[in-house]
Order: C-alpha cells, then structure tokens, then sequence
C-alpha cells in the first residue's frame, strides 16, 4: 500500500460499483475496498513470478494495457506513473487521467535508473521506443484532462507531452497518524523503496560519516546490496506493518527523505506526528516541506539540502540539530493536515465535474 495504492483505495471507495483494469492484481495485498471491485486483469498477471518480477515485464507493459476493451461507461479514471494512461477508451467517453509522472525510468529519472554507461546503450532502443509510445497515448485522442499530484509533474506533462494539467495532491490520512506525545529517541528514520531514485545508499554514507544511528524500513531490489554494506549504526527493518510505521514516525528524531520525489506522502505522514523531514530541496519536497528560514509568516517543518551528495544531507542533519527549538511539533502537524482527505475528495469531486458535467 504506497502512493499509488492509497490513491486506488480513495477511488475505490469514490466508485465502489466501478470494473477495475489493472496490469497485475494480487488478492489480498491492497486493500479491502479494491479487492471488493471487479478486477480485470492484463494477460500479464498469470505469467509465472509476475507478482514479485513485474518490473521485467516494462517492455510489454504497452502491450498489455492497449488490449484491454472497457465496457460501456460514462467515465474513465487511469492513475497513472507507467503506461495506465494509453488504455484505450470507448468512443465519446472522457478520460481523466491522474497522473503520478511521467515514465520516471525513460524521462526525469534515466540517470538514477540507467546511468551513462552500457547499460544505458544496450537500453536505448527500449527507451525510445516507451517515449514514442508515452508522447502517442498522451494526446487529446486518449487523455481527455490530465490531473496531476504537484506541480512538479504538472510541469513535466507540459515539456514531455505538451499538455496542460491542474493540480490535485494526493490523499494523505493524517487522521490516523496521532501526535507523538513523548520526546523524540536518539534515532533518524528512512522510509525506502530500494529502487534507484529513492537514494538510500546517498544516506547510508552520510550516516557512516555522521556516526548517528539511522533506522529504514522499506525492501526492493537493491536493499540486500546496501544492507551487506551497511554500517552498524544503520538499521534495517524490512517491511512494516502501518501500525508499526506510526510509532517509528512518532519516535524519530526526524525523517530523511533524500530523493527527488513527485509528491512525497511519507514527508506528510511524519509531519503528521510532528516530526521534521531533512529533504532533498527539489521536486515534491518543495511542496510539502517548510525549510527553515522560508519566511517570517510560515513556522520551519523540516531542512532541505540542494545537492544529492552525502556531504550535503550530513550539514543538512547538523542544522537540523543546531536549531532543533525552531521546530513546533503541533505546527508541524498542522501544515499536514492541510493536505488531508477531506481536502483531496472535495478537488477531485471538481476535477470529474470537469468532464462529466
């Protein structure tokens, strides 16, 4: 249950009645009300280890999704980081395409995931044949609006497919993340998904050079790599339970959040137990993280630092620490609850309306 599924879970329970299209579909590891839907699944989720090893499956993901033929219906919702957006709809019918960003692996994040080497070489024809394919199923002819989760990917629907997009951000439940009642422990907190963009090994070194114990929570690809490597002040928890997550929120020090995210719903779910987030200053941080010093109006709830370097976050954690006071824990919940549920139904509820009338 990430972004994309929270997401999928508020959708679900805005069309309860609403057929479900989806890639791959495993029961039972979503939620409740989107195992309630009647799930179509893509040819692609019987393949034999489809569940764990979907991201090799990226260069039929085109294919999988333009087969789909969706039954008579007044409206479509993709929600959409891949390829959900060039499903093909019936005639007449508007598609409002929520969009996470733009292929992240083929446009802003190619470095991160291919770097400049052979690999990115040998990929290249795969590359340009997925930006073909993005530009094509990204007019007017398939997506009749674009919604987009901050203005950082509203910005790269505009350079990469030349189309407008308002802006929604996403749902964050910060209801049921209490206010820590007690003081911080002496530990920092990382929340990874161990792909390339996520940036955990950048705050693995600058934890092996800060000498201060750092817990992560999170598996993926490259976590046993960077676990073999670690150093002992850097805890590795794996997978979490939700209630378990709240606590480590709520007995941080502060969140390190060293990725350039589209959003960043984990930033907000700290800051709904009023704990700062040491950020990456580029992308959704600068959405949903108040830095220090932004201005005499707005009360700090978190750091930012504006290199991807380890020596960066490492001054960023130090500032942090020498102006610990500035930080208001019920300040900082408050600036999250700005972006709650309530916030989220209301402008989505306006972004339909848009198309359906």
């Amino acid at each position: 249950m990430r972004g994309g599924e929270r997401l999928l879970h508020e959708l679900a329970l805005f069309f309860p009645e609403a057929p479900l299209y989806t890639l791959i579909h495993v029961p039972g590891t979503t939620s409740p009300a989107i195992d309630r839907l009647q799930v179509h699944a893509s040819p692609l989720s019987r393949l034999p280890g489809a569940a764990r090893h979907y991201r090799k499956l990226l260069p039929l993901f085109p294919w999988a999704i333009e087969r789909f033929e969706l039954e008579a219906c007044d409206l479509v919702i993709s929600t959409s980081h891949a390829v959900a957006k060039g499903i093909r709809t019936p005639p007449g019918v508007p598609h409002l395409c929520y969009c996470m960003t733009p292929m992240r692996y083929v446009w802003d994040q190619i470095d991160a995931y291919l770097g400049r080497g052979a690999q990115r070489t040998l990929a290249a024809p795969l590359v340009a044949y997925l930006r073909a394919w993005d530009r094509r199923t990204s007019t007017l002819a398939r997506v009749t609006w674009f919604t987009a989760i901050s203005h950082t990917v509203a910005e790269r629907i505009r350079r990469h497919y030349g189309r407008e997009a308002s802006v929604v951000h996403p749902p964050v439940d910060v209801d049921r993340i209490a206010l820590a009642s007690s003081a911080p422990e002496d530990f920092y907190l990382m929340v990874g998904g161990f792909v390339p963009y996520k940036r955990e090994e950048l705050a693995i070194e600058a934890f092996r050079k800060l000498d201060r114990t750092l817990v992560v929570v999170g598996d993926g690809p490259t976590r046993a790599r960077l676990q073999a490597s670690a150093p002992d002040r850097v805890r590795f928890l794996g997978r979490v339970s939700d209630a378990e997550l709240v606590s480590l929120y709520q007995r941080a020090r502060a969140l390190v959040y060293p990725q350039e995210e589209d959003f960043g719903i984990i930033a907000l779910e700290a800051q709904a137990a009023g704990r700062p987030v040491i950020a990456y200053g580029h992308g959704g941080a600068t959405e949903t993280v108040v830095p220090l010093h932004a201005s005499e109006a707005s009360l700090p709830t978190g750091v930012w630092f504006d290199r991807a370097e380890p020596d960066a976050l490492c001054d960023a954690v130090l500032a942090f620490e020498r102006s610990s006071g500035a930080f208001d824990p019920r300040a900082i919940r408050a600036h999250a609850q700005r972006f709650g549920l309530a916030r989220f139904r209301s402008e989505l509820r306006s972004e339909i309306k848009r198309l359906v009338g």
